[in-house]
């Protein structure tokens, strides 16, 4: 395990029944409430990116604090781990599920979230808890208090805690789905929201470098992967069925949910319950054409538009016709690198409280 890991009990604050006091041990014992008399406390670990959102998610969680403890304290050890870097919340992730935790809960946006996710799984299989047997107890939560939090909007929350924390006092779990990426000779990436090819691609790549402007980094990265952007020709087969040619490509988005880039409604018919995942295709688009069809895709009716498609598969292989200047990859806003790709979902991956 990388170091980052052991920061997941130093930087741990446990809560038992409203008592505050640092853990002090050099891995989480929970052995004093499963072995006494009262009924067993869960254990729920909090992972919290204090720098997201510009500072605002550690301020905010600062405020939520009080009253998660009131709600939750009865019932549950909170355990809050800060992260300090990139890949510390996959670290704390898969520390946590191994010491068999009942639920890691994000705190942040959807990169704080795009991590655990991925903690939850470690070379292509899910990481499990000693003696439990095959299939991963831990549960997923989200408290979203990102610059995006898009994942959420699928829910409805609209970057609320509150709702979120409803569903977690309440014990609301589904069974959700994960879609996951890779390429030969690179290891898989996991993702819960939507993955993207091309032009959306590479405006997030560059979003991410305006993340102090808020909302208004989406805006900033689609004017500067405009500079240079030319349509392409693309490959494409679905559910490992023919190769088809698809031309003049200006993105190509693959959701398990509905939105991305802080609230467009990218792939409407996403479901992450369903066991699919729906693919949106734009060709042939010009830039005013986002202009002028930008309230579309924020409200999810740019289907009906010409040049727009729509399918729902399980998987999909994507590469470009002719090499050139490398065709951008994202998912969950977490920039991959270029294709070739193949992407697939694996249905009841990970159950959430949702």
């Amino acid at each position: 395990m990388a170091s980052g890991a052991a920061l997941f009990v130093s930087n741990a604050l446990v809560v038992r029944g409203g008592e505050q006091r640092p853990s002090s041990s050099s891995a989480l014992d929970c052995s004093e409430m499963r072995h006494s008399a009262a009924p067993p406390l869960k254990d729920f670990v909090f992972v919290v990116n204090p720098k997201g959102a510009n500072g605002r998610t550690g301020k905010e969680w600062k405020k939520l604090l009080p009253g998660l403890k009131a709600r939750l304290g009865q019932h549950c050890n909170i355990h809050e781990s800060f992260t300090t870097g990139p890949s510390h919340a996959l670290d704390i992730t898969r520390e946590a599920i191994k010491e068999g935790m009942d639920a890691v809960i994000a705190v942040g946006g959807d990169g704080t979230l795009n991590e655990v996710v991925n903690g939850f799984f470690w070379d292509g299989k899910p990481v499990l808890a000693e003696g439990q047997g095959d299939k991963c107890k831990t549960a997923l939560g989200l408290i979203p208090l990102g610059t995006g939090s898009d994942f959420a909007r699928t829910f409805g929350w609209k970057n609320d805690p509150n709702q979120a924390i409803d569903c977690i006092a309440k014990g609301l779990k589904k069974y959700i789905d994960v879609g996951v990426t890779s390429q030969l000779g690179s290891k898989h990436h996991y993702f819960l929201n939507v993955a993207d090819v091309h032009l959306s691609a590479k405006a997030g790549y560059y979003a991410s470098m305006y993340k102090k402007f808020g909302n208004l980094c989406y805006v900033f990265g689609a004017l500067r992967g405009f500079i240079g952007h030319k349509n392409r020709d693309l490959r494409i087969r679905i559910d490992a069925g023919e190769w088809e040619l698809v031309p003049k490509v200006t993105a190509l988005c693959i959701g398990n949910a509905k939105f991305f880039g802080g609230g467009m409604k990218i792939t409407p018919h996403a479901d992450p319950h369903s066991g699919n995942l729906e693919v949106v295709i734009l060709q042939d688009f010009k830039w005013y054409d986002f202009i002028f069809k930008l309230h579309k895709l924020y409200r999810g009716t740019h289907l009906s538009v010409r040049n727009v498609h729509s399918r729902r598969v399980q998987s999909i292989e994507i590469e470009e016709v002719e090499s050139g200047d490398g065709i951008y990859v994202q998912a969950d806003g977490e920039h991959l690198g270029y294709l070739p790709r193949n992407f697939t979902v694996i249905p009841t991956a990970i159950e959430m409280y949702c």
